[in-house]
């Protein structure tokens, strides 16, 4: 293949020019991740492991493990690493100080990265990113994790002016790439609600709202494999399950492993093998769940959840429960009546405070995380979890003066586009307040919802 791409690994784009790897996305090929809950579905062949290896450009979409994996980026200490302009620059500056040669992507603007590949990425303040890349005259519009934050009619505009273009998204059928882990208040564990009654007929919606010709199932190929985790496996998103449903005559699903030719516009399957899933012990990763914490465990929590200005106003009380004990970390000064409890092993739990990467707790599914009062359909969305894992820990904003200069960063950058996204996630909140998912009301909105993003085009 002289010019074209392949997708592989979880998370992992790899384009070629002249038959040499030029850019690899979010190479995460060895290791675990989220404190060892997450491992490999398939196998990375030896073709593409020398392909990451020898390229010139690394892509690093965001923070999570999954994306931006130590021991992974290790490997590819030579090579020029292109970042999104997240606010905060929390990796930028910590590779920089390791020593590594990192290059800060400007929104919206493209960049030349050889004769015939060259890249936009746009960043969000959600600590996420997207990235689109032209080769040889096609567009590959990398989503990866990232939802519309007031990009997506750019996007579209620029997908437009392309024959073939390709959407490559995370898609979960039972939502598992993100917290799962929930109890009510009695101890019992919350159900499981699966996304939406056919992933594929929602993968076809949102191709068919950017414009894109081809979706490619990206960025949630992973298992379980910590015994403590193991017990999410059931909700993994199978390759079977992201075309099923799959139906447009606008749009057509490729296979998640592909090889792409953008000289003769021929796709193959590379098929990697699929790995046997091998359940490792808590111990394994540093973890023993009947250790307690220690007093200066206990005063780290409390620097950490406190320096979070914005909980103090959405929730009255943490409780870590770690070794069998609790340890309550006041946070306002009204009633114990909204709160959350994290049962967690001590290692990861403190691993995650001191290095301020909670996402990774949450996400891997083994913390077991109870809620106490009334947090809405969302539970932990949108008061809790997005000012502790993105704006503080990633987004460097804790202060309410912080917080307010993170928004106005982005505000700054694209500003109706920002308006646009607050007005609707608003509308939305007072939607949601009103009418229950199950309902037949909301089944309508939903579609009325489509049609209307799909008018866009």
């Amino acid at each position: 293949m002289n010019a074209g791409f392949e997708t592989i690994g979880n998370a992992i784009l790899i384009c070629y020019d002249q038959g040499a790897p030029v850019l690899v996305t979010d190479p995460w090929i060895t290791g675990s991740a989220y404190l060892g809950s997450w491992g490999f579905s398939h196998e990375i062949p030896a073709e593409q492991l020398s392909a990451i290896r020898n390229t010139k450009y690394v892509w690093l979409s965001h923070g999570h493990p999954d994306h931006l994996q130590a021991e992974s980026i290790e490997q590819l200490r030579d090579k020029t690493i292109l970042l999104p302009d997240h606010v905060g620059k929390r990796i930028h500056d910590s590779l920089r100080e390791q020593g590594f040669d990192v290059r800060t992507m400007t929104d919206r603007q493209w960049y030349p990265l050889s004769d015939r590949v060259r890249a936009l990425c746009i960043s969000d303040l959600n600590q996420d990113a997207i990235l689109l890349v032209d080769i040889n005259g096609r567009l590959v519009f990398n989503r990866n994790d990232a939802s519309d934050h007031g990009w997506e009619s750019f996007v579209r505009s620029i997908v437009k002016s392309y024959d073939v273009s390709f959407l490559l998204a995370l898609s979960s059928r039972f939502g598992d790439a993100d917290m799962i882990n929930y109890f009510d208040e009695d101890g019992h564990r919350i159900p499981v609600r699966e996304n939406v009654p056919s992933l594929g007929e929602r993968n076809a919606h949102r191709t068919e709202t950017v414009g894109a010709r081809y979706f490619v199932p990206f960025s949630s190929m992973h298992v379980y494999q910590r015994s403590d985790s193991v017990w999410a496996n059931q909700y993994r998103t199978s390759l079977a399950d992201y075309g099923a449903g799959f139906r447009s005559d606008r749009c057509e699903i490729l296979p998640a492993y592909l090889r792409y030719d953008c000289e003769t516009d021929h796709a193959e399957a590379i098929g990697p093998a699929e790995l046997p899933t091998v359940i490792r012990s808590p111990a394994d990763f540093g973890d023993d769940w009947d250790e307690p914490l220690e007093a200066s465990d206990v005063a780290t929590a409390e620097t950490y959840f406190k320096s979070i200005e914005r909980l103090g106003a959405v929730a009255d009380y943490v409780n870590l429960r770690v070794g069998g004990r609790d340890n309550f970390i006041t946070l306002g000064k009204r009633k114990f009546e909204r709160g959350v409890t994290f049962e967690a092993p001590r290692h990861s739990l403190v691993t995650a405070l001191r290095y301020e990467i909670f996402d990774d707790l949450l996400i891997g599914n083994f913390m077991k995380t109870r809620l106490h009062g009334n947090w809405g359909p969302g539970r932990l969305y949108p008061n809790f979890t997005p000012f502790v894992a993105k704006y503080a820990d990633n987004g460097r904003a804790k202060s309410e003066r912080e917080l307010d200069d993170y928004f106005k960063a982005y505000r700054k950058r694209a500003l109706l586009d920002f308006l646009k996204y607050s007005f609707e996630k608003k509308a939305e909140a007072i939607y949601r307040s009103y009418v229950t998912e199950s309902s037949i009301a909301h089944r309508l909105a939903k579609n009325a919802y489509w049609l209307y993003k799909k008018s866009l085009r």
